[in-house]
This record gives structure tokens, C-alpha cells and sequence, in this order.
């Protein structure tokens, strides 16, 4: 099997002018869209929120990084996604934020879809959460930051979300 093409210097995407893709979920801490848009404007790029619903499959990839996805078992009548999709756009119009934005629901692996949608807009870095101390995923080194370093080349900025302080260790 062919090696994956590998992190090199000239694959590098230059930070400035291009945008980040930012994973969100539902509950999660505004801090993670507001870092995400603090490094977005001392580079001058704007941001691409992204939700991966893991509970669809993606049918069609188009160019601009949206997808086509339907549900999983295909006799549903699973239309429950489009409620998702406008509580996180209320909840990023919410924010305020002092930069440009757009959002992309997407479906499947998170750390394959985010990765289709960085390659599709020459996003130069993708921002996720990360996982909290403890939790089962950090346990198991099975993050989405983890997934995404051992999958793609552009670097993952994981916000902290929660910090175990030194004296209890």
C-alpha cells in the first residue's frame, strides 16, 4: 500500500489569509469559538465552524467543503438534523464575533470530515476542544486533536477546556 503523503515544509498553508476550521458541538464552551476567532483575526482570515454528525453518512462532497449527507439507516424519516443545524447557528449568531463566518454541517468520522473541509478551503490550522482530563477519550488517547495530528497535515490548535492543577498531581 502507498505511503500518505507526509508532512513537509512545502505543504505548509502560510497562517495568514487563510481561514480555520473550528469543530463544534452543542453545549460547548464559547471558548473555543472565541480563541478560534482571536487567531483568526491576527491572521486576517475568517472561520468555518463545522459540525460532524456522526449519526449520518456522507453521500456527496462538493468543492467549497459542504457535503450532501443523509441518515444512517435509510427507511427514517430523520429530519431531527435540521434542528441541530439552527440551534448552532443561533448559538454562533449569538457570539457576536468580530469576524466573518460560515457553517458547515457535516457527517460521519469527525476527524475525516474536518479534514475534508480543511483541504476543500485551504484552511491553514483546525481548533477543536480538548478532551477533558479524565475523560474516557483522554484515557484511551483516542481524541479528536489525537485523530486529526495522526491523520492530516495542517497543525490542531486544542483549546483547554478544563486544567488539573499541578499541586493535585
Amino acid at each position: 500500500m502507498p505511503q500518505p503523503p507526509q508532512p513537509e515544509v512545502p505543504r505548509i498553508v502560510n497562517a495568514v489569509g487563510h481561514p480555520l476550521v473550528v469543530a463544534v458541538r452543542l453545549g460547548q464552551s464559547e471558548v473555543v469559538s472565541r480563541t478560534a476567532a482571536t487567531w483568526a483575526q491576527a491572521t486576517g482570515a475568517g472561520l468555518y465552524f463545522a459540525y460532524v454528525d456522526p449519526s449520518r453518512i456522507t453521500e456527496t462532497e462538493f468543492a467549497d467543503g459542504r457535503v450532501r449527507h443523509v441518515g444512517i439507516d435509510p427507511d427514517s424519516a430523520d429530519e431531527a438534523w435540521h434542528e441541530t443545524e439552527q440551534q448552532l447557528r443561533d448559538w454562533l449568531t449569538g457570539l457576536d464575533l468580530p469576524i466573518s463566518w460560515e457553517f458547515r454541517y457535516l457527517a460521519g468520522r469527525a476527524d475525516r470530515a474536518l479534514t475534508h473541509l480543511a483541504r476543500a478551503i485551504d484552511a491553514a490550522a483546525i481548533v477543536v476542544g480538548a478532551a477533558r482530563p479524565g475523560s474516557a477519550k483522554a484515557a484511551l488517547g483516542r481524541t479528536l486533536a489525537q485523530d486529526l495530528v495522526r491523520h492530516q497535515h495542517r497543525p490542531v490548535l486544542a483549546v483547554p477546556l478544563e486544567i488539573v492543577d499541578w499541586k493535585s498531581q
